[in-house]
């Protein structure tokens, strides 16, 4: 799938999950300011397994660190659409945030969240860059952007550290299924790649399910970046967007209950 694409799954993904208003699901509810922070994290999320691509858009995202953190990835994963793009690496990738969302300090304003802000640097970067918000140009921007989310979400995280994991997994898992409904596929299970026995490999329908190079998907969408993806594409943005109206439609509703009775309490005293 696009990048776009993979941003926009993300973030409609984590609507979907964490949500509570009509056509939300609220498996993991959270307040309007948590699903708007996780809708941010779950985006970039989506494009974390990208991050196996040395030379691929999140590279350039915010350099020269996005660079360096994929020049890793690549090399411990084997390569683009290897170790990232499987079951292991969504393992991999939750155990990391789950490892890292309970890194917590306390500080005169309460307990920041310095894992989740440390991660979120990068995959607030990653979305931005997949969504257009950023170019190659304004690196500064880059750095600006997701600094100052970042920070947002060192200070205002959910308090529950679990929420980082859920993100992060609920993300990455996103990109591997749309990937594997492209005609690339994914290799689930690796390292096992093994490879279709000879019979099913001359069948032009079931190799396309279980191709010769062991990766498998359900290729329904076609190549990347075809009609069918944008098909497909369009209602999940189109969702993404009303949970962003849901979310600060919840935080307004707050604010107008908080305000005036920290009004009424400062004056009766």
């Amino acid at each position: 799938m696009m990048g776009a694409n993979h941003a926009a799954t993300g973030a409609a993904a984590w609507f979907a999950v964490a949500g509570s208003g009509p056509l939300m699901l609220g498996w993991y509810p959270v307040h309007s300011s948590g699903l708007l922070i996780g809708a941010a994290v779950c985006a970039g999320a989506a494009m974390l397994p990208d991050a196996d691509h040395h030379a691929g858009t999140i590279s350039h995202s915010l350099p020269p660190l996005s660079r360096l953190v994929t020049r890793g990835v690549a090399h411990v994963s084997g390569g683009h659409r290897h170790g990232t793009h499987s079951l292991l690496g969504i393992a991999v990738f939750a155990g990391l945030a789950l490892l890292l969302g309970a890194v917590r300090v306390p500080s005169p304003v309460g307990t920041l969240a310095v894992g989740a802000g440390v991660v979120s640097l990068l995959l607030v970067a990653y979305a931005a860059k997949a969504l257009r918000m950023t170019s190659d140009a304004t690196w500064l921007r880059s750095w600006l952007l997701a600094t100052g989310v970042a920070a947002a979400i060192t200070v205002f995280a959910p308090e529950d550290p679990t929420w980082l994991a859920v993100c992060v997994t609920l993300g990455a898992a996103v990109h591997v299924l749309g990937d594997a409904l492209t005609t690339g596929g994914v290799p689930l299970l690796w390292p096992w790649t093994p490879d279709p026995p000879r019979w099913w490999a001359e069948n032009r329908v079931l190799r396309r399910v279980w191709q010769r190079n062991g990766w498998g998907g359900v290729p329904v969408l076609g190549r990347t970046g075809s009609v069918r993806e944008w098909a497909l594409a369009v209602p999940v943005g189109l969702y993404a967007c009303y949970g962003l109206v849901v979310a600060f439609v919840g935080m307004l509703e707050s604010a107008s209950r908080w305000l005036p009775a920290r009004v009424l309490a400062e004056l009766t005293g």
